[in-house]
């Protein structure tokens, strides 16, 4: 098959040639480098370009996450010079700006929200208000340049410039043993954010903390782990019954309408999310938790390449339904039409699911 990359040993010196192969994306990438605000109008087209380029749609998953974490740097940095410009100082206390869900999975595609935090090194309280009153300018800032800039605010306000998302290490370790030693439903669905978390600026040991704090806290979150394979069925798999594929109907544009994302990639990624925290695995995306898992023994050969492939499969078909909405004018979301599939593409999705369906099948018999 003949693809850019053939055209790599074509010349008399390789380097040369992989220079003249890229140079398709320096369109693409020039715009990004001058500011978030330059992001909507050209992250889709960098996206078709890689994919052009003949990358696997988990690696553009990735660099499309990559980029938006520059975006974030950018936005925080933009907002510290403007803070510095106007007499506010430089920050009180150490910090670190994290990102969540896909972000911190690495796995965003298109048109993803805000989900973000804020660690702060403990201060003593009697300056909370003064410092406190710092880091909420700091973060009202940052997300609104980058709402502005097309990676819009959460509608389930999980930002930094809300006081649950903002708080000292020491806070964040008490606030982790409370909410691990229960089953409320609404905790535990907050910690399935906040648990896919990675560092986008500041110091990263304060992440660290914050994921050792996690970590620790297993021996007494039972009844907590419990409810977090209870919630599997919150989004089951877009199969019904009789393995055929079927939406859950919410929201959907029209009937036959599947929610790739929360009846496919969510549902592996939770299971999976809990799986990570019963055996102390420390990776956050997809593909490290599995090889992880794997390389422990805790997925068989089998279980590690059919969900691998399970994941691959679901970021591919899910980013080309994207683009070709982006094509056709429309704003990319998370909706697949399995009338556009082929007979053999429906049997592979079908396939996919049913992976899934049985891995967390087999994760809540581990709690149970």
């Amino acid at each position: 098959m003949q693809t850019h990359w053939r055209e790599l040993f074509k010349g008399p010196r390789p380097a040369a040639d992989l220079a003249r192969l890229l140079e398709p994306l320096q369109p693409h990438l020039a715009p990004l480098e001058q500011g978030p605000e330059h992001r909507p109008d050209h992250q889709p087209a960098l996206a078709q370009q890689l994919l052009d380029l003949s990358l696997p749609a988990w690696l553009v998953s990735a660099l499309l996450s990559d980029h938006n974490d520059f975006c974030y740097r950018q936005a925080i940095e933009q907002a510290l010079e403007q803070m510095q410009a106007q007499g506010w100082g430089p920050p009180p206390v150490r910090f670190c700006v994290i990102v969540m869900g896909s972000g911190g999975r690495h796995e965003s595609l298109l048109h993803p929200d805000q989900d973000n935090g804020l660690i702060l090194e403990d201060y003593s309280p009697e300056h909370h208000n003064e410092i406190d009153t710092w880091f909420l300018n700091l973060s009202e800032r940052f997300t609104a340049t980058l709402d502005q800039a097309g990676i819009p605010f959460c509608r389930g306000d999980v930002m930094a410039s809300r006081p649950l998302w903002r708080k000292p290490i020491s806070e964040w370790r008490e606030q982790m043993r409370l909410w691990m030693s229960t089953r409320r439903v609404r905790l535990v669905q907050l910690c399935n954010i906040l648990f896919d978390f990675a560092p986008v600026y500041g110091d990263e040991a304060l992440a660290e903390a914050l994921r050792d704090a996690i970590l620790e806290q297993r021996a007494e979150a039972g009844l907590f782990m419990h409810e977090m394979a209870e919630l599997f069925d919150e989004a089951p798999v877009a199969l019904d019954r009789f393995d055929r594929l079927q939406g859950d109907g919410r929201e959907a544009p029209h009937p036959e309408a599947i929610n790739l994302k929360r009846q496919g990639l969510l549902s592996l990624t939770a299971a999976l999310r809990l799986m990570a925290l019963i055996k102390g695995c420390p990776e956050v995306g997809t593909r490290e938790r599995l090889q992880w898992l794997h390389t422990q023994s805790q997925l068989s050969d089998d279980e590690h390449w059919c969900l691998s492939r399970a994941f691959e499969h679901l970021q591919a078909r899910l980013l080309a339904a994207q683009l070709q909405a982006w094509h056709a004018g429309a704003v990319p979301d998370n909706w697949l039409d399995p009338r556009s599939l082929c007979d053999g593409e429906r049997r592979e999705l079908q396939w996919d699911l049913q992976q899934i369906r049985r891995f967390q099948r087999r994760v809540r018999q581990i709690r149970n």
